[in-house]
């Protein structure tokens, strides 16, 4: 069954295996998870649990998100997710979940926004190649062709400059190196999505199988 909990990126470091083997890891910092919700079959037409995290100040909430925390009894959260596919009998409204639902060597999937980087040329946004810079040529970093004369119009899909960054993009088969719960803390090894503070969503690796 999937498990999921909420965090902020905290950052990258280092630590060593047992084998002295030097492991790049990311840090994540996952506390304050509440469940404000169980959503059914009955009820919304799917199972999933939703999730709360980070306390914010009654005065940035309204009636509503007041409301909802209250069955909970819990404060308002500044951020809600859902995790789908979890065993519903493992949790009830109100319950805190902790980095400690996960085990060292599990297997995660991380969904963050990536950082964004503005408006980007077709070299860096797509990673095409570049013209030679040298004897005449006058075709540098431009994008090339814009397809055939024909239809007289360029197709929907051509890998032009343009926005790039803030998306939301999920690296998976994330290993967990340790699971610090004194401190509320998930080492993973690699990196992950998004600049420091960003939220994540850690859940249970959906191709570990």
């Amino acid at each position: 069954m999937t498990k999921g909990i909420l965090g902020r990126k905290i950052g990258m470091t280092q630590v060593f295996a047992e084998n002295g083997d030097l492991i790049p890891v990311t840090v994540i910092e996952a506390s304050q998870n509440v469940v404000l919700q169980k959503k059914t079959d009955e009820t919304d037409g799917y199972n999933a649990v939703q999730l709360g995290f980070e306390d914010k100040r009654e005065k940035l909430a309204n009636k509503p998100e007041k409301g909802h925390v209250a069955k909970a009894e819990t404060a308002p959260k500044r951020f809600l997710r859902e995790i789908r596919g979890v065993n519903m009998d493992d949790f009830e409204v109100g319950q805190e979940v902790k980095v400690n639902i996960f085990a060292e060597g599990e297997l995660v999937d991380v969904t963050g926004i990536s950082k964004g980087k503005g408006f980007q040329g077709a070299i860096k946004r797509h990673g095409q190649s570049r013209g030679p810079m040298s004897h005449g040529s006058r075709y540098h970093r431009r994008p090339g062709s814009m397809g055939p004369v024909d239809p007289n119009r360029v197709f929907k899909g051509k890998l032009l400059p343009g926005r790039m960054g803030g998306e939301q993009i999920t690296v998976q088969n994330l290993e967990i190196v340790k699971v610090d719960e004194e401190r509320n803390l998930l080492l993973v090894k690699g990196n992950v999505p998004g600049a420091k503070k960003a939220l994540l969503t850690v859940k249970t690796a959906i191709k570990s199988n």
